[in-house]
């Protein structure tokens, strides 16, 4: 059997392409962040559905997760360290355990995506939403890699910015088709508007 894979549990969700800054303080994510570094490998950020994130006590989480890329890391003025990380490949994680010193661990089974393709006239009001979403102050700082003519990008992205709940937002991740997420946020978004 392969090795496990570290998870974070969080309250919150990552996609692929997406990013998400972190600070962290406890030594166990310290560690987990300096293995990650020696090894050249990521770790799974998993939707915290229940617990808090300080992982103590009764912890439910999604098994449907995200790979997380350390892409940049800085101390913080408060003494922290900070990292972001970027959004890779979806992750199924099974076979859960809780280390030692309280880092959760998992089997992780890499879900493919299936084939991306191009936008088209349809999506022509989500790339505007889109444009105006990354216009926001708390957004242009995110460091998001454009999309380009893809609907994935366009999907996890829409899917990053725009205020769906948690279980909305594992939803949309668990989709295997960026037309099946793209068609799903405009569901969404028709009866925020109405």
């Amino acid at each position: 059997m392969s090795e496990k894979t570290a998870l974070f549990p969080l309250k919150t969700v990552l996609l692929p392409g997406c990013t998400l800054d972190l600070q962290l303080f406890e030594a166990r994510y310290l560690d987990m962040v300096s293995r990650c570094f020696k090894a050249g490998e990521g770790f799974v950020v998993v939707a915290l559905e229940k617990g808090p994130e300080s992982g103590t006590g009764d912890l439910r989480f999604s098994a449907l997760g995200c790979e997380a890329q350390i892409v940049d890391f800085q101390q913080r003025d408060n003494g922290l360290l900070g990292i972001r990380v970027l959004g890779g490949r979806r992750a199924q994680v099974s076979d859960v355990e809780v280390a030692a010193d309280g880092l959760v661990l998992a089997q992780v089974q890499w879900r493919a995506e299936a084939e991306d393709d191009n936008l088209v006239v349809a999506h022509d009001e989500l790339e505007t939403l889109h444009a105006a979403l990354l216009e926001h102050p708390l957004a242009s700082g995110l460091g998001l890699p454009p999309i380009g003519r893809s609907q994935q990008a366009l999907a996890y992205q829409l899917a990053y910015l725009l205020p769906f709940s948690l279980d909305q937002k594992t939803h949309l991740l668990a989709l295997d088709h960026p037309a099946e997420r793209l068609q799903q946020i405009t569901e969404w978004l028709e009866v925020l508007q109405a």
